[in-house]
């Protein structure tokens, strides 16, 4: 089944009771399955505290704490298209299934760039992050690639990224990446980094 792994933008305000976050003021992310896509909504403490204590509130698929920060001003150009965000970005809106690797690949490229933090999942095979300083939730399929299909994918992020700089090594998967990977040891399931926390 195809799903629908569109990115989700952070809400300003929070969505129960329409009161705008205040930069640093503590929210909660939920992320709720809806049949083959996902909807996100955005609490504050207050509004989070009322569901928390409501039985009959529906089972959220994942859910971690922030900080609000206020959106950083618009940049002065457009997005690169061409660049491994751009990239990834425009695969995710694509939504094609023959890209399942590739965007995965972009997405741990983009993790150790410390652009794209992981956040708490309960499924193997899905991969949630959190783009630093806009707070949109990156959602990715996980192929559980081998190490002969890591080196094709590499290949073909290569080629499409041809025209810029090649990308860095550090961003190269390695074997010892791949073994992790194999044993279920995935940077993205290891933790949550910066200020967000897993509730």
């Amino acid at each position: 089944m195809q799903q629908d792994w569109n990115i989700k933008s952070r809400s300003e305000a929070c969505d129960a009771t329409g009161k705008p976050f205040e930069e640093g003021e503590t929210f909660f992310t939920s992320l709720f399955q809806e049949g083959e896509g996902f909807r996100r909504t955005d609490l504050c403490e207050e509004a989070w505290n009322a569901r928390a204590a409501d039985p009959e509130a529906p089972a959220f698929f994942s859910s971690w704490r922030s900080k609000f920060e206020p959106p950083a001003p618009p940049a002065p150009e457009a997005l690169r298209r061409d660049d491994a965000e751009g990239m990834l970005r425009r695969l995710i809106e694509s939504n094609d299934p023959a890209h399942t690797n590739t965007r995965y690949l972009l997405a741990v490229m983009l993790e150790r760039k410390r652009i794209l933090r992981p956040q708490p999942s309960p499924d193997k095979g899905t991969l949630i992050y959190e783009r630093a300083g806009t707070g949109e939730t990156f959602i990715v399929a996980d192929p559980n690639l081998s190490l002969t299909d890591l080196v094709a994918v590499q290949e073909e992020v290569s080629t499409m990224l041809s025209g810029l700089s090649a990308p860095p090594a550090a961003d190269t998967i390695t074997a010892d990446d791949a073994t992790s990977e194999e044993t279920g040891e995935s940077s993205a399931s290891a933790g949550v980094n910066g200020s967000e926390e897993a509730v």
